[in-house]
């Protein structure tokens, strides 16, 4: 049988397929997004899942007019394939290629850029209004999954959509409930009835001609209430209901048919509508629907047997997972929180070992560092082990409920500096910048993963907040370091001697610098190396005496410079009126786009001969 994707063009051809010829479609999409997403990693479970309800969606809306948000946004590869970009599939998350998220930039059929969690239906509601200002007439669609739901933007959007009654369709893109049948099917009958044009002209007819005399208006009310009593029982969507917002399901998300039906009669409701859909992560791929978790978000596979390339070296995760556990059992106050993150913050075997000190509270990053601060003003020490990229979220939180009252929270900082090919949404090059303004705040950075075990160690058994930031993957093979022995508040560590230039790296970028210095000594140039174990509070002792010995020194982060670790070395220098030379090395202030991780140290001039080269230069 042909493979109908072949001989695929333009959005317009899907308006023309019969329900048939969309199944078989779909069935084509999956084995594509399998054999491409093999070779360059990326969401997969999530985009098997969501294939028939795009074609849906497609079939349904005008997307040369209509606007779709994705909620993150990593589930819009079915999207991307059927708006151009199918040929450029190899290129996926790749230096130069096409975004694993929705980008504006990339294609008219992305309308809002996307990458972090929670925000579809606040971006599709100003889409909306936008919309009704310029007395425009198209629809605003928003795709939201289950786990996104949990983030309290999105329920900030939805009380101010149902409120001000704004058109809009919400997608609720379920994959973890199961649908009892009965249920199921009496909810999709309802549903049915509920959207269809002529029961609700018929309706308002009714409620206006009853609400013109007060009987008439005592019977509107009563037949209110029964309605309303009714619903709470066979209707599962009363907490949208109540709000405001019509709800329509659950309806079964991979039946096109069903779904088209949906969806073409919500767009004649006047105001917000939620559509529940139920659909499977990973549908259509045994491995990825047995195991969702591990196709989330995952690197190069093989596609027939579902196995990853391995790497046998220990990550900066595992390490931190294995310890905590090591920790927990020592200490019972120890507990552990994550946002939905259990397993790629490394916490999986804590979640089992220690259920009851375990905390994932969904995707809700402001919640979870409040609740940890509440926890650790009761005498508990709380980890909350959360992305770099995911702790911007929490900031406010982390100044006013944490800092303020000096409470003893350990912020695991997983994926600091470069991530790699989920780009600009996702690189955590602003943490340095954004916490180390914050009183109170301890920041460390172990050089290698082995520094690790120890840093989070000491951490629990100090008083005050402290964030321990360390990078995605394990150390350079190259480099062999030792942990730091002994650790002390505010003092950094001398890894080698050297006479002519003091290099002072953070974190992994200590590791970079050995190799750098291996090179300076066959030119004759003598490079002492530092790690700046504490980012906060600076070695004032040791930068010192650097400036009183004269060294130029060279400063090497991977965070933004603005704000980071070497404008607050710099800072210094200004208060004390010092004319030491000194190059502060880190990224530039932009966003910085997908790749490969050493793509894109390279471009910045952060890897090893781009370090080498600037400070040749610098000397």
């Amino acid at each position: 049988m042909p493979n109908m994707l072949d001989n695929y063009n333009d959005i317009a051809e899907i308006k023309k397929m019969s329900f048939k010829d969309l199944d078989l479609f779909a069935n084509d999409i999956r084995q594509f997004l399998i054999e491409k997403v093999s070779k360059t990693g990326g969401h997969l479970a999530s985009n098997l899942g969501v294939v028939e309800l795009t074609l849906s969606l497609f079939k349904v809306f005008n997307f040369d007019k209509d606007k779709i948000v994705w909620d993150v946004g990593h589930q819009s590869y079915v999207h991307k394939i059927l708006t151009g970009r199918k040929d450029k599939f190899d290129s996926l998350r790749k230096f130069g290629g096409i975004s694993g998220f929705p980008k504006r930039s990339e294609s008219k059929y992305d309308a809002f850029d996307t990458g972090h969690s929670s925000t579809s239906i606040s971006a599709a509601l100003g889409i909306a209004r936008a919309r009704d200002l310029n007395k425009g007439n198209y629809e605003v669609v928003a795709l939201i999954g289950d786990g996104a739901l949990t983030g309290g933007m999105a329920f900030e959007a939805l009380n101010d959509a149902a409120y001000n009654k704004t058109k809009m369709i919400i997608i609720l893109n379920d994959n973890q409930m199961s649908i009892a049948q009965n249920v199921g099917g009496m909810s999709t009958y309802l549903s049915k009835l509920r959207v269809d044009p002529k029961y609700n002209k018929f309706k308002d007819e009714v409620n206006d001609k009853l609400r013109k005399t007060n009987i008439g208006n005592e019977v509107a009310n009563s037949i209110q209430k029964i309605k309303g009593g009714l619903k709470q029982i066979i209707v599962p969507g009363m907490l949208f209901e109540d709000m405001g917002i019509k709800y329509f399901g659950p309806i079964d998300g991979h039946n096109i048919k069903e779904l088209v039906d949906v969806f073409t009669n919500a767009k004649n409701i006047k105001g917000p509508v939620i559509i529940h859909a139920i659909t499977k992560k990973g549908k259509g791929y045994d491995f990825a629907e047995k195991n969702p978790n591990k196709f989330h978000g995952i690197g190069p596979f093989d596609s027939y047997s579902g196995e990853c390339c391995s790497n046998s070296q220990i990550t900066y995760s595992k390490a931190f997972g294995e310890e905590l556990v090591n920790i927990a059992e020592e200490d019972k106050r120890v507990v552990a929180i994550t946002a939905a993150m259990p397993d790629g913050t490394g916490l999986s075997e804590f979640s089992k070992k220690y259920k009851n000190r375990f905390f994932d509270v969904g995707i809700a990053e402001q919640h979870a560092v409040t609740m940890a601060a509440g926890m650790a003003s009761e005498g508990f020490k709380p980890v909350f082990a959360v992305y770099s990229t995911f702790l911007q979220r929490a900031y406010d939180q982390i100044i006013h409920d944490v800092c303020m009252q000096k409470l003893p929270v350990i912020f695991a900082i997983d994926r600091a500096g470069i991530v790699g090919e989920d780009g600009e949404t996702h690189q955590g090059v602003f943490d340095l910048s954004y916490l180390s303004h914050m009183p109170n705040m301890t920041i460390m950075s172990p050089k290698c993963v082995s520094e690790l075990k120890p840093m989070l160690r000491w951490a629990l058994k100090q008083t005050g907040p402290i964030a321990i930031r360390y990078p995605r993957g394990s150390d350079i093979c190259d480099v062999t370091l030792n942990a730091l022995s002994n650790i002390r508040i505010g003092k950094w560590e001398e890894v080698t001697d050297g006479k002519d230039i003091a290099i002072i790296g953070v974190g992994k970028m200590v590791q970079s610098a050995v190799l750098v210095r291996e090179r300076l000594e066959r030119l004759g140039i003598s490079a002492k190396i530092i790690s700046a174990s504490f980012i906060k509070p600076l070695d004032i002792e040791m930068m010192n005496k650097l400036i009183n010995d004269n060294y130029k020194i060279i400063t090497i982060e991977d965070n933004v410079v603005t704000g980071g670790f070497g404008a607050m070395f710099t800072q210094h220098l200004n208060t004390i009126k010092s004319d030491v030379k000194v190059l502060n090395l880190g990224f530039q202030d932009e966003f910085i786009q997908h790749g490969g991780v050493d793509i894109l140290y390279k471009l910045y001039n952060l890897d090893v001969e781009g370090i080498f080269q600037s400070i040749l230069k610098f000397i």
